[in-house]
């Protein structure tokens, strides 16, 4: 978990599955280390690229809030799969008593000795179908009937996912879609 001095942020990067002409999202978890409400607001350096569902709040104390990214359906990949975004995560201690809708982008000037927290995170594209380092299974001669290797590493992959998940003190929901797994808060 990455810290700041206010909030705890998991993950330190945010990893998007890239596929063209669909979105992705991924989710962000910020956790409040102290006694005190903790406001936050999240930035991008590509604002029309990502939609951030809440992009401002405030925290309660050791408590947790699930940010979800969301990157919109792009046209074609960028070169080598590299990705020059980035989000700031912007923390400081929230008024006593302020709602949500109070925050406002003169609560995070740094004023007075304010302290304001503020942590990076870049953004990083995975493949959406990776290649698979196993035979397709008419590379191999079997027949549709039978289970391939690749079906018997799917398998223990998802067993191995649900089990983590079932370990974890995270709650998410699993979505299936074909030979993809979803994870959503």
């Amino acid at each position: 978990m990455s810290m700041g001095e206010f909030l705890g942020i998991q993950p330190s990067e945010l990893k998007f599955p890239f596929e063209t002409k669909k979105q992705s999202s991924c989710a962000m978890q910020l956790t409040n280390k102290t006694d005190q409400y903790i406001a936050f607001k999240v930035k991008t350096t590509n604002p029309k690229r990502y939609c951030v569902r809440p992009n401002a709040g405030i925290v309660s104390p050791h408590s947790v809030c699930n940010v979800t990214v969301t990157m919109q359906a792009q046209k074609e990949p960028p070169p080598d799969m590299q990705c020059r975004d980035k989000f700031l995560v912007q923390s400081v201690v929230a008024p006593n008593g302020a709602p949500s809708r109070d925050i406002s982008t003169e609560l995070f000037n740094r004023e007075d000795g304010k302290i304001v927290d503020e942590f990076r995170l870049r953004v990083v594209y995975i493949p959406a179908n990776p290649p698979s380092p196993v035979p397709e299974g008419d590379e191999e001669g079997t027949s549709p009937g039978t289970s391939s290797a690749e079906d018997e590493i799917r398998k223990s992959s998802l067993s191995e996912a649900v089990s983590v998940i079932k370990s974890s003190s995270f709650a998410f929901f699993c979505l299936s879609y074909g030979n993809k797994i979803y994870f959503h808060p």
